[in-house]
């Protein structure tokens, strides 16, 4: 068992991911969620974004605009181009030497190869794909008695301890898990792109900027990236998007996105699509909202022809304005819809593009 002296670990770090000089939007979301986090643990909680790359202190005055107090940022060369072992030794050793009590990655490609590189390395948790964070204020260790496998040492005897709770969907979306980490530090966690809100912007705020010093070299990693090749399809921006027009099973075939794509041209949208129009091969995989796919927090989500079963919902119900488009009234979107227009999309979504017209 990993004993460890809670009293040591302090702030919460946000992992602020770039890519080519530019910062991911999920880590500007977690910014914000780690600023209304450290408000609850405590007034002298910071939230730290760790900033690794080459060269890339440029990012630091956006990552003050967005809520950073401190700034640790980890430049080397050979930190230019992401690989695992050289961006999880420095980002270690940090944990190592500065003790952050909460550590959050986005959920991207390179945060859920990185995370548990580094969890591994510490021995601590780690929670995967969170749709939800929040900070323990009940008396937890009343909680953990009712569990005799689970172990009270290194918590407040008065109970207090402001652990971090984790929430993520379990068995193919059909409950939340809250998952805690009583016993190690830091706790660890991945969040879904898009469920965070981030701060409004403050141009001109400033923080704290620590150098981190780095001991890096080429011995250390052990892939050599000979060339980043991007893919050649349409990229679709499904988590910046303020308009999204999702088809599912209802559309009938894949001629039945031909009229989503009309749809989202008229109104300034992009498409989206579930799970099942995905997996029969309707559209591409990069399209799909919900559990298994992306989630998203549009001001407008056009539901046509979706069921909606709970794993999408999960991936959209967050969404301001709800328009579902379904046959059948029974449907579960319909009862989550703000607006549901009963009847067939076929016909209905032409009558909204010259509606459409027609307002315009």
């Amino acid at each position: 068992m990993n004993m460890t002296d809670f009293a040591q670990y302090k702030d919460v770090w946000v992992f602020a991911e770039q890519r080519a000089g530019k910062l991911m939007n999920v880590s500007l979301e977690l910014l914000g969620e780690g600023c209304r986090l450290s408000r609850e643990i405590s007034e002298e909680t910071r939230v730290c974004a760790v900033l690794i790359g080459d060269r890339a202190g440029h990012l630091a005055d956006e990552l003050y605009a967005y809520g950073a107090d401190v700034i640790y940022q980890i430049d080397h060369a050979l930190l230019k181009e992401y690989t695992t072992d050289a961006y999880a030794k420095v980002m270690t050793n940090a944990i190592n030497t500065y003790k952050p009590e909460i550590v959050l990655f986005g959920a991207t490609f390179i945060g859920r190869d990185l995370a548990p590189r580094i969890a591994a390395r510490l021995d601590t948790g780690l929670t995967a794909d969170c749709t939800r964070l929040d900070i323990r204020t009940a008396n937890y260790i009343d909680y953990l008695k009712r569990d005799t496998t689970a172990s009270t040492d290194g918590l407040d005897p008065k109970g207090d301890d402001k652990g971090l709770k984790q929430t993520r969907p379990a068995f193919g979306g059909n409950l939340m898990a809250t998952i805690v980490t009583p016993n190690t530090r830091p706790q660890m966690a991945t969040v879904r792109l898009g469920v965070m809100d981030r701060k409004e912007k403050n141009e001109g705020a400033g923080g704290q900027l620590i150098k981190v010093p780095v001991n890096l070299s080429a011995d250390d990693i052990h892939v050599e990236v000979v060339e980043t090749v991007k893919a050649a399809k349409a990229f679709v921006s499904l988590t910046d998007a303020e308009i999204i027009c999702s088809g599912g099973r209802g559309l009938g075939g894949p001629e039945g996105f031909e009229l989503i794509e009309k749809l989202a041209d008229k109104v300034g949208g992009v498409v989206g699509a579930s799970r099942a129009a995905v997996d029969s091969g309707w559209i591409d995989q990069s399209h799909q909202v919900g559990q298994t796919g992306t989630t998203v927090k549009p001001k407008i989500y056009f539901a046509c022809g979706i069921s909606g079963a709970i794993q999408h919902q999960a991936g959209m119900k967050d969404s301001d304005i709800i328009i579902a488009i379904n046959k059948d009234p029974g449907a579960p979107m319909m009862e989550l819809a703000d607006y549901a227009l009963c009847g067939d999309l076929k016909k209905v979504i032409p009558e909204l593009i010259a509606q459409w017209d027609t307002e315009a």
